[in-house]
């Protein structure tokens, strides 16, 4: 292992969108096991230094790869087509659309009952985006194509995020 190892390399896992989430955690926890700086105290401070390093390097590879929305603007990094989420903001204006209405929708929900079946249809939309980002890397290898799905679910996600609140308020009023 090399610090500088991409993180699917670090983990032992194939280059691929498709993983299973409970293989991910045993790799991590497999992988913590052997770099845990408690495992290194004997060893002096350069050493548990040196596990500090490696701790973190594989706390945050792990918390890349379970997540398949940063696991897959990850894949799109290393397969040469980067994000570039704060410059490049281009959507189709079907999809622009489709963002308008469902802050519409979720400015006009009137109780949760509203709100939970926007949430609902959002999710549709998103798992269908994540699947299709997912099939455009691994099967097609079209990482410039995943990576306008991946800044497409990242708009996705920040709404996800205000249905959220949204219910949470809403929730609280009920009680």
């Amino acid at each position: 292992m090399r610090l500088t190892d991409d993180d699917f390399s670090l983990f032992g896992l194939p280059r691929r969108q498709a993983q299973q989430r409970a293989e991910i955690d045993a790799r991590w926890k497999a992988l913590q096991a052997q770099v845990h700086p408690d495992k290194f105290a004997a060893e002096g401070a350069s050493a548990q230094r040196l596990a500090m390093q490696w701790a973190l390097r594989v706390n945050e590879a792990h918390q890349r790869l379970r997540d398949p929305l940063r696991r897959a603007a990850y894949l799109c990094e290393l397969q040469g087509a980067p994000i570039q989420a704060n410059e490049n903001t281009r959507m189709p204006a079907s999809f622009l659309m489709e963002q308008m209405e469902w802050r519409e929708s979720l400015d006009d929900a009137a109780n949760l009952a509203a709100v939970q079946a926007l949430d609902g249809e959002v999710a549709v939309r998103e798992k269908a985006l994540l699947d299709e980002a997912g099939r455009l890397l691994d099967e097609a290898g079209d990482a410039p194509a995943a990576a306008e799905r991946v800044r497409a679910l990242m708009f996705i996600a920040k709404f996800r995020s205000d249905i959220d609140k949204r219910l949470e308020a809403l929730e609280e009023q009920d009680l």
